[in-house]
């Protein structure tokens, strides 16, 4: 078990929603005004994925405002012994009663341009994750659950009626535009997910990008903002580390100090 630090959840709250309101005929949940320094931490798992990890700082962050009250999480969904499926989240908006299902969905996504729409241009940086396969999964998969005959039987175990319930999905994005791209427009998604960039392995291996320090961090760091303590390393330095990932067809995420003190978030591609 870990307690992630302070910047972790500050990272995740101050993550933009990848669209505003409704697109593709899902609600945006709006994350209530949260102080960061009121959040109760409690110890998080070490051997489960970054998506998890990123549930359990939801959970934590809404259990420490007053807007909704946390009802239940993970709630498994079974057709005899068979799961079919998880949902995420159930809370009460305390103002109206309201008792809606979250889903949670955080994400790192490359941006890339050679493709014409911006809805299929988002991709993982390995080019595994598609944002169009989760946003149906999503539609098609996920929300439907509490519609089946097994999701309303679970509710009603838990003593919930499933006509009172309202959908919506809190999905966070960093998104990473094509080097030397800085005019890229993603409507009707946020601009404001924009983080950082991501470049191929060709074009980091250049004079231009010598003289600047890096540091490669843990998966779990990704959610995090470049930051000074960081353990820094010349150029030279961190190529081998990051040789050995492109080898391995993996993209790692790379911070760079810049000579002028400023800060990049970006990936090195392998393809």
């Amino acid at each position: 078990m870990t307690s992630f630090g302070l910047n972790a959840y500050k990272g995740f709250l101050e993550t933009p929603p990848l669209w505003v309101n409704e697109q593709f005929g899902l609600q945006q949940f709006k994350m209530p005004p949260i102080d960061v320094e009121t959040i109760r931490r409690q110890p998080i798992p070490n051997n489960i994925r970054l998506g998890h990890k990123m549930e359990h700082i939801f959970k934590q962050c809404l259990a420490s405002q007053q807007h909704y009250k946390f009802l239940y999480s993970n709630i498994k969904i079974k057709k005899e012994k068979i799961t079919l499926g998880e949902i995420d989240f159930l809370v009460e908006n305390t103002h109206t009663n309201q008792i809606v299902h979250v889903e949670l969905t955080y994400k790192f996504y490359i941006i890339d341009t050679d493709i014409t729409e911006p809805i299929h241009q988002l991709m993982g940086p390995n080019k595994r994750d598609l944002f169009l396969t989760k946003m149906e999964k999503i539609k098609n998969n996920q929300l439907p659950l509490i519609f089946s005959e097994e999701g309303t039987s679970a509710l009603h175990t838990l003593g919930i009626e499933r006509s009172k319930i309202i959908q919506e999905v809190c999905y966070k994005a960093q998104l990473f535009r094509p080097y030397g791209d800085s005019k890229i427009t993603i409507s009707p998604l946020n601009q404001e997910c924009i983080t950082g960039f991501w470049i191929r392995f060709q074009k980091f291996n250049a004079p231009n990008f010598k003289h600047h320090s890096y540091y490669i961090p843990k998966k779990d760091e990704w959610v995090l903002q470049p930051c000074k303590d960081a353990s820094w390393r010349t150029h030279d330095e961190v190529l081998l580390e990051v040789t050995i990932h492109i080898l391995k067809e993996n993209a790692p995420m790379v911070w760079m100090l810049k000579t002028d003190g400023s800060y990049e978030k970006f990936f090195v591609v392998w393809w």
